[in-house]
């Protein structure tokens, strides 16, 4: 018999080598809240999605791991709007929003570091 599972949240650990790039371009780009900060990292939020930013300078950054830098796939509620929001931001986008085959409307950005997310909004 399995144990009742209720996740709070979960916060998603990121290898950064550009510590203060990459959080201001989550908190300026991606529209994150700056929950708190500790040598050497950063705690950011995107309402639920929680992120955990190290400054590790001698790691390999994320754009050289190529398809394997995709670390989050996040649903909302407001797809559209989020897109518009970081378009106007200036946010690098790898797909622009897009009804998908799987029943999702999806748009994917990167960061400096080369981290990839996809958000997107089941289509009703």
């Amino acid at each position: 018999m399995k144990t009742e599972r209720k996740v709070i949240h979960t916060r998603h650990v990121l290898a950064v080598k550009d510590l203060a790039a990459e959080a201001e371009y989550y908190v300026n780009k991606l529209g994150f809240e700056r929950d708190f900060t500790a040598p050497g990292w950063e705690f950011l939020s995107f309402g639920a999605f929680k992120l955990m930013l190290g400054e590790c300078t001698d790691a390999m950054s994320a754009v050289e791991t190529g398809d394997h830098s995709y670390f989050a796939h996040v649903l909302v509620e407001n797809v559209d709007e989020i897109f518009l929001e970081f378009m106007s931001n200036g946010a690098e986008f790898t797909q622009h929003v897009a009804d998908k085959p799987w029943g999702l409307r999806e748009f994917s950005v990167r960061t400096p570091g080369g981290h990839r997310i996809t958000y997107g909004q089941e289509i009703l």
